[in-house]
């Protein structure tokens, strides 16, 4: 007989879930919520050949039609559909929306936020624009990491092969399928857009399947995930090891005073380190301050200092980019209770009970900086092959015409960007050099933006049309445009921002709100 389990269990499991799914929430919601114009029709006036419900009927290889029904809200047609790897006995969910009307000739391919591979809800913006939009859960139902454990709390490899890439890949076959049924055509181009988990997902569909997608846009993207994830848990490490929980006030403070010293480096102040990896602010100016009811000490200075400097080895070797001075450190460093105690982000959380450990209960306050460094090591050398998504080789993608837009948020709380960066760079040299991997893949920094592209910098708008343009039209992007609102949402200033490593420099004259008083210039230069 199996012992009862206690209610203390039980009510652990429920907040650390609660946890789980507030954290994927801000992952999925990682792309700005930006109106984008309609596309051009590429099949103009094409109407379905067969009736949506006749969806159901259509024989595809390890794949079962659950349904297809016209969705009452839109009139499109939803398809929904479970593919099989025999004998795996897996089972991974995809979700297409097909416009009945005014299909734009194009499919769109969306994905999800920390082990949420993605559902349902991502179609109906992307379908009203008139594209056949798909979307899968990869496998699983929810953002627990629990899905890699089997029922016998092994490692499920088909499992965890299905999140990291396959499903992804499945929904896009699936898609391209179920659009040639409905309406005799093929898309004519296709595309890909996501961020965080999404974003890493995008990348992954470069690297090994360079002929799903011909655009490809891919936010904040989760890439490195087997360096930076467990990365995420090193804050609480720091203040396990220190035996010092630092508040949010005290967090926030020293986050402030970054800003403040930065801020006008690049000669103006509008409340953003311009160019976070060139500041250096040291946050012992704050000891002997008082922040709230507690002086700021030299212990909070050293959790602080370690947090901003990254993850290190016992020796003091590099091991991974820490939090930009100007981001958030309470994502990753919460505190709670009185007295405080650690309040590790859910996700990596996860990710060392079910992939590291394999031991849900496992106690996180156990782990040393020693400690931290092996299981750091372990999922590198354990996942860099099926997680990392960090192959720099993008022959495949470039010479079957792909196009790549990157872009990052560079105060961002949970990623780095300089990890962004050090991919980006890395596919420069792997492609040629800088100019001959701008034919076909751009990085643009976002200054001032977080993980969910808010902040007080601005906001990178029109990347579907940017991508349109320059995989249908040649043209490629010279410039994003950035924007800032109030909290009604009025337009209240634009900055320009270009590809890296060019950035937007003040001309001396006109509004610091208009992006037409910026130019590009190369930093150094």
């Amino acid at each position: 007989m199996k012992p009862a389990i206690s209610m203390t269990r039980i009510c652990r499991r429920v907040i650390t879930e609660k946890a789980i799914a507030l954290a994927c929430a801000l992952w999925v919601t990682a792309t700005p919520k930006i109106q984008a114009a309609d596309p051009k029709a590429l099949f103009p006036n094409i109407e379905p050949v067969c009736a949506c419900e006749e969806l159901a009927k259509a024989s595809v290889p390890n794949t079962t039609i659950d349904s297809a029904t016209i969705d009452p809200t839109d009139g499109s047609c939803r398809v929904t559909a479970t593919v099989t790897h025999p004998p795996a006995g897996d089972r991974v969910k995809v979700y297409l929306g097909l416009p009945v009307k005014g299909w734009n000739g194009r499919f769109r391919g969306t994905g999800g936020g920390g082990f949420f591979g993605g559902g349902p809800n991502s179609l109906r913006a992307p379908v009203a624009q008139g594209y056949v939009t798909g979307a899968t859960d990869t496998g699983h139902e929810g953002g627990s990491g629990r899905f890699a454990l089997d029922s016998k709390g092994r490692l499920d490899w088909q499992a965890i092969q299905n999140n990291a890439y396959l499903g992804i890949h499945e929904m896009t076959v699936l898609g391209k399928e179920m659009t040639r049924k409905f309406y005799g055509k093929a898309p004519r181009y296709a595309y890909f857009m996501g961020a965080s988990t999404g974003g890493r997902q995008a990348l992954m569909e470069a690297q090994r399947y360079p002929l799903d997608y011909d655009g490809i846009v891919s936010a904040c993207p989760a890439i490195n995930w087997h360096r930076f994830l467990p990365a995420d848990l090193w804050p609480q490490v720091v203040m396990v090891s220190l035996n010092n929980f630092v508040s949010k006030a005290k967090l926030d403070a020293a986050t402030a005073a970054a800003v403040a010293a930065c801020d006008a480096v690049d000669g103006i102040t509008d409340g953003v380190i311009d160019d976070p990896m060139r500041c250096h602010y040291d946050p012992k100016a704050l000891v002997g301050s008082r922040i709230g009811e507690t002086p700021f000490t030299d212990s909070d200075a050293e959790v602080i200092r370690k947090i901003w400097e990254g993850p290190r080895g016992r020796d003091g070797s590099f091991l991974w980019h820490g939090l930009a001075r100007g981001a958030d450190l309470f994502a990753l460093a919460g505190t709670e209770g009185s007295p405080l105690t650690g309040k590790p982000f859910g996700i990596p959380l996860d990710w060392f009970r079910y992939f590291l450990l394999q031991d849900p209960d496992w106690d996180w306050k156990s782990l040393t900086p020693g400690g931290f460094e092996l299981l750091w090591r372990q999922s590198v050398e354990q996942y860099g092959a099926i997680f990392g998504t960090d192959d720099p080789d993008l022959t495949p993608f470039r010479d079957r015409g792909g196009k790549l837009i990157i872009y990052h948020g560079q105060t961002d709380q949970l990623i780095p960007a300089e990890g962004t960066v050090d991919y980006y760079k890395r596919v420069q040299q792997a492609m040629g050099g800088a100019e001959k991997t701008a034919r076909f893949a751009r990085l643009f920094l976002a200054p001032g933006v977080d993980h969910g592209f808010r902040g007080a910098g601005a906001s990178p708008v029109g990347l579907m049309e940017a991508i349109i343009s320059w995989v249908e039209d040649g043209i490629a992007p010279e410039r994003l445009m950035g924007e800032r609102r109030n909290q009604t949402g009025k337009l209240i200033g634009t900055r320009p921002l270009f590809p890296y490593p060019r950035v937007a420099k003040y001309k001396g004259a006109g509004s610091t709100d208009d992006a037409e008083s910026f130019a590009a210039t190369v930093p150094g230069e």
